[in-house]
C-alpha cells in the first residue's frame, strides 16, 4: 500500500505508518506524476483533486483532513470507483474561537461591548451551529441564514438580504459552490456590499469567493464606517494587498488552525481508511494526542467574570499575532511568487494553538458557581 499526503497532516506517520508507505510532498506539489505509484491519497484543502489528477492512477481512497469538500470534484468523481472521506466538524470549535477573538478585538477597536450587537451568521452547518450555541450562552442575539436548511422545510431561519439589512454583524460559514439551487460564489456581490448596515462588521472564514473581492475593496473605499475582518481571500495564496490594507484583520486562511482541529481531522480520516480497508481502527487521538500547550489560568474568586471570559479567550486564541505576521509577510514579500509562497509558509508554520478545552480556569477559594457554569458552557475546563 502506497499513500501519497500533505506533509502538512500531522500524526500523519503515527497513523498510517503501519498501513502502508507515505510519501509527504505540499499540498500544491500534488500532481499526476506523484500519483503514477499511490493507492491513496491524503489532502488538505490547497489540493484540488478531480478526474485529471486521478486518471491513469490506482489511487482507489481519497481523504481530506478538513471540514471543507469544495476542493474535490464530488460530481465528477461519483461512479469513478473512487472513495472519497472528509472530515465534517474537525476544526469547527478553532473557527469558532477564531470568530470570537475578532469580535473581541474589534469590539475594542471600535469602543462597543460586542455582546450586545446583533450576530447575522450566514451558514449553520457544523461551524455556524457551534458558534450559535457558545453566542447564545453569553447571551448574544443571532440571526441565522441558511437557504438550503430552509429549503428543506426547517424553521429559525430568515433571507439574506433580511439578515444584511438586521445585523450588527455578519460572519460566513457557507461552503463554496458555483452551482445548484444555492450557490455561494460571489453571495457577497457590490449591492449586498452596499446594503451592509452603518458601521457593521463583516467576518469571513468560510472562503473567499463567497465575498466578491473586487467589488469588496470598491465598496471599502467608499464606506470608511465598516470593519472587515478576512481569513480567506478569492485569489489565495495570492492576495490583493489593497484590499488587505483595508481589513481591520487580516489572515492567512488559519481560522480553523488549532492543532487539535487538525488532529481530529487526521483521526477522522484514518478511521475512514480503516473502514476502506476493512479492517478495524487500532489508534486513536486519546492515544497519540501530545501535551503540549496545556495550560491553567489561576485567578481571584472575585474576578469579574466579563474580564475573566476576554482574558481566558485572549490566552486561548489571539487573532491580533496573526494578522501582524501575515503583514509583515505583505510587507516583505518582494513579488506575486514570493506573496503566494509567504502565504503558504505562514500555514505549514503555523504556531502552537490549543482549544479552548484545554485551558484550566481556577480560582483561590473555587469559582463561583455561575462563572463555573458558563465557562464550562463555553468549552473551558474548570
Amino acid at each position: 500500500m502506497h499513500i501519497v499526503a500533505d506533509e502538512n497532516i500531522p500524526l500523519l506517520d503515527e497513523f498510517f505508518a503501519g498501513l502502508g508507505s507515505i510519501t509527504r510532498l505540499p499540498g500544491r506539489a500534488i500532481d499526476r506524476a506523484a500519483l503514477r505509484q499511490a493507492d491513496a491519497l491524503l489532502v488538505r484543502s490547497v489540493t484540488r483533486v478531480d478526474q485529471a489528477l486521478l486518471r491513469d492512477t490506482p489511487v482507489r481512497f481519497v481523504g481530506t483532513c478538513t471540514i471543507g469538500t469544495d476542493h474535490l470534484d464530488l460530481d465528477g468523481l461519483r461512479g469513478t470507483g473512487v472513495s472519497l472521506a472528509s472530515a465534517p466538524g474537525c476544526n469547527a470549535r478553532g473557527v469558532v474561537e477564531y470568530v470570537l477573538s475578532c469580535l473581541l478585538t474589534l469590539a475594542e477597536r471600535r469602543a462597543t461591548d460586542w455582546r450586545q450587537q446583533r450576530v447575522g451568521i450566514v451558514g449553520v452547518g457544523e461551524v455556524g451551529t457551534r458558534l450559535v450555541r457558545v453566542l447564545a450562552t453569553l447571551g448574544v442575539e443571532c440571526l441565522l441564514c441558511d437557504p438550503p436548511r430552509a429549503a428543506r422545510g426547517e424553521t429559525g431561519f430568515v433571507g439574506l438580504d433580511e439578515l444584511i439589512a438586521q445585523a450588527d454583524v455578519i460572519s460566513l460559514h457557507v461552503p463554496l459552490s458555483r452551482e445548484g439551487a444555492h450557490p455561494t460564489w460571489h453571495l457577497f456581490d457590490q449591492a449586498r456590499l452596499q446594503a451592509l448596515r452603518p458601521n457593521a462588521w463583516l467576518i469571513n472564514s468560510s472562503r473567499g469567493p463567497v465575498i466578491d473581492n473586487a467589488a469588496l475593496e470598491q465598496v471599502m473605499t467608499e464606506r470608511q464606517d465598516l470593519a472587515l475582518a478576512l481569513d480567506v481571500w478569492e485569489h489565495e495564496p495570492w492576495v490583493a494587498r489593497s484590499l488587505a490594507a483595508r481589513c481591520e484583520l487580516a489572515t492567512p486562511h488559519i481560522a480553523g488552525y488549532s492543532l487539535d482541529g487538525k488532529l481530529r481531522g487526521t483521526e477522522q480520516i484514518y478511521q475512514a481508511f480503516c473502514r476502506f480497508l476493512g479492517i478495524d481502527p487500532e489508534l486513536s487521538l486519546g492515544q497519540l494526542a501530545p501535551q503540549d500547550g496545556l495550560a491553567e489560568l489561576q485567578l481571584s474568586a472575585a474576578t469579574s467574570t466579563d474580564w475573566m471570559l476576554s482574558r481566558a479567550l485572549r490566552w486561548v486564541y489571539d487573532v491580533r499575532d496573526d494578522d501582524a505576521r501575515f503583514r509583515r509577510m505583505l510587507v516583505e514579500a518582494g513579488d506575486d511568487a514570493a506573496l503566494r509562497a509567504g502565504f503558504d509558509r505562514l500555514r505549514k508554520d503555523y504556531p502552537l494553538r490549543r482549544e479552548c478545552a484545554h485551558l484550566r480556569l481556577s480560582a483561590d477559594a473555587g469559582l463561583p458557581a455561575e462563572q463555573a457554569r458558563l465557562f464550562s458552557e463555553l468549552g473551558f475546563s474548570v
